[in-house]
């Protein structure tokens, strides 16, 4: 079997990245999947990837990262600091772990290429956008071109939900047939509610709008 048709999903347990490692299943001969302990206070979420990770059969690796919670100010590290129920108008959400998903891509690169892998997964997307910066597609195909010069490694990022809003992304699960386990089994929630979640942060009225807008045109 081909190395070149192994891939690492980035894999935090949330909705998203639930939904990628099950698409990553369907369209390649073996697929990893690697966590990262960052500080996170919804630290549920890794124990929840280990577990979706197993019940799929998929190896499976947490990295700590915690030195971001020691340079950063942000409502998921910093002890007392609340989630925002709104995003502010002129600056990003107080969620916004700067340079998160750069980091995580950079060390899930050297990851895969010590096995060999050269398809990284990720679940960041930009149609719902959510102020995030590392989310959109101009960072990923830098990154992408920067990851290559810098291991001189021919690696391709693939983002399967980058332009598909929330409701798009619950009917891809029910496509890829873990609509159930996405909505019952996943942490989306930056307050550590799984599930459904708290109902108040952003990223929970995100994922249940688009889960409402999903369920009513589903057949």
């Amino acid at each position: 079997m081909s190395k070149r048709n192994k891939a690492l999903v980035v894999f935090s347990g949330g909705q998203d990245s639930t939904t990628c490692l099950f698409w990553a299943k369907q369209k390649f001969a073996e697929v990893e999947a690697l966590s990262f302990d960052y500080g996170q206070k919804h630290r549920l979420e890794l124990e929840l990837a280990a577990k979706i990770a197993n019940d799929a059969q998929v190896p499976f690796q947490v990295l700590k990262l915690d030195l971001l919670g020691q340079i950063t100010n942000n409502a998921l590290t910093t002890p007392g600091m609340d989630v925002e129920a709104e995003k502010p108008d002129n600056s990003p959400p107080n969620t916004l772990v700067e340079g998160r998903n750069m980091l995580f891509l950079t060390y899930a690169a050297i990851y895969a290429k010590s096995k060999g892998i050269h398809h990284l997964v990720t679940g960041v997307g930009q149609a719902d956008y959510s102020g995030y910066p590392d989310c959109r597609d101009e960072f990923i195909r830098s990154l992408n071109q920067t990851l290559n010069l810098s291991m001189d490694f021919a690696y391709e990022i693939h983002t399967p939900l980058m332009w598909r809003s929330k409701e798009e992304v619950w009917h891809l699960s029910d496509e890829l047939g873990v609509f159930d386990l996405v909505r019952t089994k996943t942490l989306t929630c930056y307050n550590g509610i799984v599930g459904d979640g708290c109902g108040n942060c952003p990223a929970c009225k995100l994922r249940r709008n688009g889960l409402e807008s999903y369920l009513a045109k589903r057949p």
